[in-house]
């Protein structure tokens, strides 16, 4: 098959080298930007995707104790954070009743609720033959996890044949470091990895990989089902697909950064009046992986530094319209977010490492490089507990902190020590946190991010104090996170707050602010043994 040739000119000289290489089509790539929040995307927006920070973290080994975790909870939004191991089935899964939750059997039922985290620990944690299903709900983050041969026709049923679905009034929906896979198309009883329609926005798939299905997932049911909105796509791995990856009618969805491998029908398919922003993606070995298929009724797309490597194109015609070869754009493209983009050339190795379950939560910094911080999720022992009608609240020993603690006595560790986070407003900067000045302070790009202090060689800390600068939102609540190993070692709120634990030691904390009144301003983050 003859590999198309170059597109447009190529944004920098390394990737046109790359590229020429391995004998593929790079397009033209707009400047980077910086990173904003924990979720990132659309996620991050309308308020943030927080899931269930703040709240309660049980665990769980089968979908009965998930949906029993979420049932004894006082109310549907009260926050929590489902730790999951081992293998999820339809057999394992019951209906459970209660305040928290409105749940059905064969299936996990995450319905008219909100605020809650499903992360998979340990050696992992693998829903078998069983799909999610998120209806009516808002503020979800479901992480580490494999989902893997739902099927809607054959034995057993689940989810209508979704990996992960979502349907009817949902609002921000987190799903990170996920491994969704069928085993064969519609006619082997197979549907969506990943769904969304009536009525689904501000949602974020990241670090995934989509695989070995007919279609990888769509957001609106139908040609009039386009009220479905604000959707990112970055960071994943689509393999084997057929078609739909996804397909788009009506509203805005954004696609960054992935690698589309073995698109075997179509890929990206923008129909009903849809906007699709396209960059820097790889596309390899692949057929039709952008345009409108199937369909009359047209959609657009903006595109820029993508790279192209054996890519085919159907002639267009009737209800064809493939946006190459030449990818050109056909319309403008916003969001309101900021991000950075990796350069399309390093994406399939990159993806490669860091797409996916238990892949260690690795993350790219924004220069073609995998990091392995953890925020992991905490490995569980040997006897996990079961959530009963009550369940206790595992976090590691956070404190309540007093409504204006004095600063404890000692050497303030911070100060010599570095600074990062998850984004800054204008005019911030993260340094500002460990200078020992009240008045500089940093911001996060919204009410919520995460600010950092760091050590060159491993330091001992057992509290930290965050204390903000006059002038922002309050701090409502902020959790401090190990790092290293994902923890959380307390949680605290207020404009000057002090956290203790036992002493632990680390290269890096975190504070991670989960709620405030408006953009708070955080002047220190002192942090002592």
């Amino acid at each position: 098959m003859t590999r198309p040739t170059a597109l447009r000119s190529l944004a920098a000289g390394a990737t046109l080298a790359l590229a020429a290489a391995a004998g593929v089509t790079a397009l033209a790539a707009p400047a980077a930007h910086a990173v904003s929040g924990s979720a990132t995307g659309f996620a991050s927006q309308n308020g943030g995707t927080t899931g269930g920070a703040g709240g309660q973290t049980v665990r769980a080994t089968t979908g009965t104790e998930i949906h029993q975790a979420l049932c004894s909870r006082p109310s549907t939004s009260t926050p929590i954070t489902i730790q999951v191991s081992g293998t999820i089935t339809v057999g394992n899964t019951a209906k459970v009743s209660g305040t928290g939750c409105n749940t059905a059997a064969g299936v996990i039922e995450l319905k008219g609720i909100s605020n809650v985290t499903i992360e998979g620990v340990g050696s992992g944690a693998t829903f078998d033959q069983i799909g999610i299903h998120i209806r009516d709900s808002s503020n979800i983050i479901i992480q580490n996890v494999t989902v893997k041969n739902v099927k809607k026709s054959g034995s057993p049923t689940s989810n209508g044949g979704d990996a992960i679905g979502m349907e009817s009034t949902v609002r921000n929906v987190w799903v990170d470091h996920v491994t969704l896979e069928a085993s064969g198309g519609e006619s082997e009883g197979f549907d969506g990895l990943f769904d969304m329609k009536n009525d689904v926005e501000y949602v974020t798939l990241s670090y995934s990989i989509l695989r070995n299905s007919g279609r990888g997932g769509l957001i609106g049911s139908s040609e009039s089902d386009t009220g479905n909105s604000n959707i990112t796509f970055h960071h994943n791995l689509y393999q084997n697909i057929d078609s739909r990856t996804p397909l788009l009618r009506g509203g805005v969805a954004h696609m960054y950064n992935n690698h589309y491998l073995q698109l075997n029908e179509s890929g990206i398919n923008s129909r009903a009046g849809a906007r699709a922003k396209v960059e820097n993606n790889y596309f390899e070995d692949s057929k039709d992986v952008l345009g409108t298929f199937y369909t009359s009724e047209r959609g657009e797309w903006q595109t820029a530094g993508n790279i192209l490597d054996n890519v085919t194109w159907s002639s267009p015609g009737g209800d064809t319209r493939p946006a190459g070869p030449s990818m050109a754009s056909t319309t403008t493209v916003s969001v309101p977010y900021s991000y950075r983009l990796d350069g399309a050339s390093c994406v399939p190795a990159l993806v490669a490492a860091t797409a996916g379950a238990n892949k260690g939560l690795r993350v790219s910094d924004g220069s073609c490089s995998p990091q392995t911080p953890a925020p992991n999720p905490t490995t569980p022992g040997p006897n996990p507990t079961t959530p009963g009608p009550n369940p206790t609240t595992p976090a590691p020993n956070p404190t309540t902190p007093a409504p204006n603690p004095t600063s404890p006595s000692g050497t303030n560790l911070s100060r010599g020590a570095g600074a990062d986070g998850s984004g800054k407003a204008s005019g911030t900067s993260y340094g500002n946190v460990i200078d020992g000045n009240l008045s500089t302070y940093w911001s996060p790009s919204g009410s919520t991010g995460r600010v950092s202090v760091k050590w060159d060689s491993a330091t001992t800390i057992s509290t930290v104090v965050v204390k903000q600068a006059s002038g922002g939102g309050s701090i409502t609540s902020f959790r401090v996170v190990n790092n290293d190993t994902g923890a959380v070692l307390g949680t605290g709120s207020g404009s000057n707050a002090t956290v203790s634990f036992p002493a632990v030691s680390l290269k890096k904390v975190n504070v991670e602010i989960t709620g405030a009144s408006g953009t708070p301003r955080v002047a220190e983050v002192e942090t002592y043994r």
